[in-house]
């Protein structure tokens, strides 16, 4: 089987599976997305919403948080991993906002990937779940999924992003990307499937019978 036909058989199983993909960061706009993205590095989406489910009916645009300032920020943040690193992203990210873009996210991915804090990945989530814009998010999550369903051989997420993107249509990115978290959570679990239970290892790899070790992105 080769990777094209590995690619149809695993969207037609996640499409079976997850044919409904909330976003799985409870956020009010734009912003407080792009907030709730930039909190979540080494941290888990429930841990976040926790959090954020106080701050965001009170403080939702960047003008808010511009005026908590960084000391407030870290205050409300703190059961975060790496709080005062990301209260310090969060606050000079919302002052340029303010003070460049009139307290607007921008709609591009040069734009967002200038802002403070804010990487690739980040800047793909906004573009995808808040922009509509296809993009295809890759987190090490991901990439470990790929990498176990033979659908790359890249040693980082850039790469992997380029082999997704190949064998995947467009249309198909935006869902496709929590389809693959979804899974990934629910069956095929770093310390759990190991490349040889779940229903789309099975498929792809029939005759499998020791576990795949993937490469850290």
């Amino acid at each position: 089987m080769n990777n094209v036909q590995k690619a149809k058989l695993i969207l037609k199983i996640l499409n079976k599976i997850y044919p409904k993909t909330p976003v799985p960061l409870k956020h009010r706009n734009i912003f407080t997305l792009l907030v709730s993205v930039l909190l979540s590095a080494q941290c888990t989406d429930v841990n976040v919403n926790n959090v954020t489910k106080n701050i965001y009916p009170k403080y939702n645009k960047p003008e808010h948080f511009v005026k908590l300032g960084r000391k407030k920020i870290e205050r409300l943040i703190k059961s975060i991993g790496i709080f005062r690193v990301k209260a310090k992203s969060v606050y000079n990210l919302s002052k340029t906002l303010v003070e460049k873009y009139g307290g607007k996210v921008p709609k591009t991915f040069e734009q967002l990937e200038e802002l403070p804090g804010v990487g690739h990945k980040t800047a793909s989530v906004v573009m995808s779940q808040g922009f509509g814009y296809p993009a295809f998010p890759v987190d090490t999550h991901i990439h470990r999924l790929a990498q176990r369903w033979g659908l790359t051989n890249g040693k980082n997420v850039i790469q992997t992003e380029k082999d997704l993107k190949r064998l995947f249509p467009k249309k198909n990115w935006n869902k496709l990307h929590l389809q693959i978290i979804y899974y990934g959570r629910e069956y095929c679990k770093a310390r759990d499937c190991y490349g040889i239970t779940c229903k789309i290892c099975t498929t792809c790899y029939p005759t499998r019978k020791k576990p795949i070790i993937t490469k850290k992105a």
